[in-house]
Order: C-alpha cells, then structure tokens, then sequence
C-alpha cells in the first residue's frame, strides 16, 4: 500500500539532493512535493498542510551537522513526524479482564470476522490466551458458519446460537460459558453496518452498554482511504472505541486511511492486516511504518517473525552439522519451511531496506520455492543427504522428475553451495569477528 507513496517522497527528497544547506527556498520546494504525496495518497488535506508546515518549522529552525547532509536530516524529520502522526508508539492490546471482551464493530465488507479469527489466533499462539469467538452477527446469513470455519482452522472453540435473533442476549450467555469452561478472552464478532443506519448504530451502542468491554475494536478496510477516515469519526462519536484495526493493508491502496485516521479520531491503531491467512497480521509500530514508507525497511519485525519460528533444538542441530560440513538438502528444505511460515514472501522483502523499491515491479508470488522444492523431491534420499553425489546423468534425471531444466537444477546446486558456505561462516567466530572489522568498508 505505501509503494506509490514512498516513491513520491523519495522524489521530493531528491530537490535537496546536492544542496549545501537548508533554506526556506529549498525547503518549501520539497515540503510542497511531499504535500503532493500525501494528498495523492488520500490524506486530508488539512493533516497534510499541517504535517508539512509542523516539519518546515522544525527543519528551519535546525543547524546542519558537517556529516549529515539538508536531504538526510530533512528524511529524519519528515520520518519523526510520520511516526508522530500515526501515534508514535505501539499501544497495546489491553487483557485485564476476567474474561477479557473485545467487542469489534466495523462496516459491511470490512473483514470483521476474518479479523475476529486472526485476533484469537493471535492471542492463543502469541499471548498464550485461550479465547472464545462469540458470533452475534445475527443478520448475515453464512456469518455464523464463517466464524465456525474460522475457529475449526485454528483451533478456537466458538459460541453460537443461530435461531437466537438476540444480539445481547447471545452475548451475556457466551460470556458465562466463557467463565464456565476457562476462556480468558471473549472475542465478539457484532454484524456490519451503515454509519447512517441508526437502527443497527443503536444496537452496538446498546452491546457496548451491556457487555462492558476492555477493548472495543473498530476494523476498517484501508482500501476505503478517506472515506474510512470519516467513517472511523462518525462511529467513534457514538461507541467512543479503544483502538484501531487497518484491514487489507496489502492491498492496492494509496494508505490515506494509516496516515490520517490517528489524528482525526485520537484513538490508536492496534493491529494491521495483511492477507487472508490467519497468521497474517502485526501489531502496529508507528515509527517501523513510518520505516517503510520512507524506504528504510523494518528489520526489527523480519527479525521477530523469524524468531517466532525459531526452533532452539533445530538450532542447536544445525549448528553442529554446519560445523561438521554435513548440511544437505533436508536440513535446507526445513529452513525454507521456516522462511514460508514467517509470511508472504513479497511482505518479507519489503522488510528489507531498500529492496521494496528496487523489486516494486516484480511479482514475488507465495509460491517461490515450488521449483526448489520439486528440484529437492526429485532427488533420492541418498542424494538429498549427500549433495556431493549429484553427477551430469542424475541431474539430467532430477531435472526431469522435477519439470525443470539442467540450467535449473545447477542454479540450485550452486545457490545451495554458496548458502552453506555462509551459514558455516555464521558459526565460525573468527570468520565472523573478521567480517565485523570489515564491515565500515562493506557499507562503502
């Protein structure tokens, strides 16, 4: 979603490329191109003059340093206020209660349920929680037999009553089963609807009122840009809610939604969501978006989904075979699993920096690995655990169980050589403490 809008600003960053130092002159020409930016990505225009007028301010009003050049520190404050504006820090979901509830409220079509899902599953894998789904959306047909899909796939016991018409009612009663069989949170998934539809408007208002909840939820397809904005403020008069959800963040979507609706309602925004698998959500780090916009990447979020599928007994393994050089294809193939399960291979990218620019024309599809993967089973277990047998006539055969070509299978080989080579170097701690001295000429 921040493609066009990280390309702009690095454009207008460019008018300060080669500058000695910050003038007005200088200055108003860039804040005018980043103006641009946000408007395009549908910002309001009022937040957008006032973001551009806040960092003016600020860059005029500052000395720059001999080593750090008017288009650097200009990035930094434009960075700063980035995070600024979209809440500078985290917030946290709040799980004090016994049970805790999360009512979650949102507009038709806006990924509610499908968010429902992905919180409790990230409160039971994440948070050690053992959540409920509540399914009080009593009006769309097929919304409670998604919810019970949703819960059967990961693993979360959901409460229904499909021939009760009565929201609170369904509510109050899964919150005592909640209390009943040990659930320590109660996620309920309400019904979408019409900020103009005073009828349903009174009813979430009326859940509110009875349920007490820690955290009241509002979900909003990012994909609506400002529109979700005005929409985020019409219902936040009436449920005055606790947070945030941005759905469809990795959508085609100019990010208005992101940049703007933390200011217009003061109110946090407490998870994203990025696709349509279960696991596909973060919580939301105003300054590691702000990262990314600018280009700069989010390594920290790469590194804590890696740790996540970090597997110490694994580790302690592979250690041992790398420093015996007896890595083969099948300790390979486990890494790559563990790549697979950190996410979507085009969002890994755009964790590194810089990369999500220089690839943003290239598909990167989640199925990445599928011809290393046939390239691997191919292969008989002899040659899987001993690399080194792999001749011309049985590449030529596994080339060929594969459905790829020799050209393919050498690529592998040569890309496995290397990959082993490097992570044996990774174990070797005078290769790595070398590799660190050297690293200020590396970044040269």
């Amino acid at each position: 979603m921040i493609e066009n809008l990280s390309d702009k600003l690095d454009r207008a960053f460019k008018i300060l490329k080669g500058q000695g130092k910050i003038t007005e002159i200088n200055v108003a020409e860039t804040l005018k191109e980043v103006r641009k930016a946000l408007l395009d990505a549908d910002v309001n225009y009022k937040i957008a003059k006032q973001f551009t007028d806040t960092v003016k301010e600020k860059a005029l009003g500052q000395d720059v340093l001999t080593s750090v050049s008017p288009g650097q520190l200009l990035v930094k404050l434009v960075h700063d206020e980035l995070a600024e504006l979209m809440g500078s820090t985290k917030v946290d979901i709040q799980l004090n209660g016994n049970p805790t509830i999360i009512l979650m409220a949102g507009l038709q079509g806006s990924g509610k349920t499908t968010f429902s899902g992905k919180l409790a599953n990230h409160l039971k894998t994440k948070r050690s929680k053992n959540p409920l789904l509540v399914a009080c959306d009593i009006y769309r047909p097929a919304a409670i037999d998604q919810l019970k899909v949703l819960g059967s796939q990961i693993g979360v016991s959901v409460y229904a009553e499909p021939d009760n018409k009565n929201a609170i009612d369904i509510a109050r009663k899964a919150i005592a089963h909640a209390k009943n069989n040990g659930h320590s949170v109660v996620i309920v998934d309400t019904a979408g609807r019409l900020a103009v539809d005073e009828m349903m408007m009174n009813e979430i208002a009326a859940l509110k009122d009875a349920l007490n909840p820690q955290e009241i939820l509002f979900v909003v397809d990012s994909m609506t840009g400002q529109d979700a904005v005005n929409t985020a403020k019409t219902f936040n008069d009436r449920l005055d809610f606790t947070g945030v959800i941005l759905t469809k963040l990795d959508g085609d979507t100019r990010g208005g939604a992101a940049l703007s609706i933390r200011s217009v309602v003061t109110k946090p925004i407490k998870f994203v969501g990025l696709g349509e698998k279960m696991d596909a959500m973060d919580v939301f780090h105003p300054d590691r978006m702000a990262d990314r916009i600018l280009g700069m990447g989010d390594i920290v979020s790469l590194v804590e989904r890696a740790q996540q599928q970090y597997d110490e007994v694994q580790a302690r393994e592979l250690t041992k075979k790398l420093a015996k050089d007896q890595f083969n294809f099948n300790d390979f193939l486990k890494q790559i699993d563990q790549i697979k399960k950190m996410g979507s291979m085009k969002d890994l990218v755009g964790m590194l920096p810089g990369m999500g620019k220089a690839l943003k024309d290239v598909e990167i599809g989640d199925d990445a690995f599928k011809d290393i993967e046939a390239i691997i089973g191919s292969m008989t277990p002899t040659e899987r655990e001993n690399p080194a047998l792999i001749t011309g006539s049985r590449r030529k055969r596994i080339a060929m169980g594969s459905g790829t070509s020799i050209p393919d299978v050498n690529k592998l080989l040569n890309q496995f050589d290397e990959t082993r080579k490097m992570m044996k170097m990774f174990t070797n701690k005078e290769q790595m403490s070398k590799m660190m001295r050297n690293m200020p000429n590396f970044r040269k």
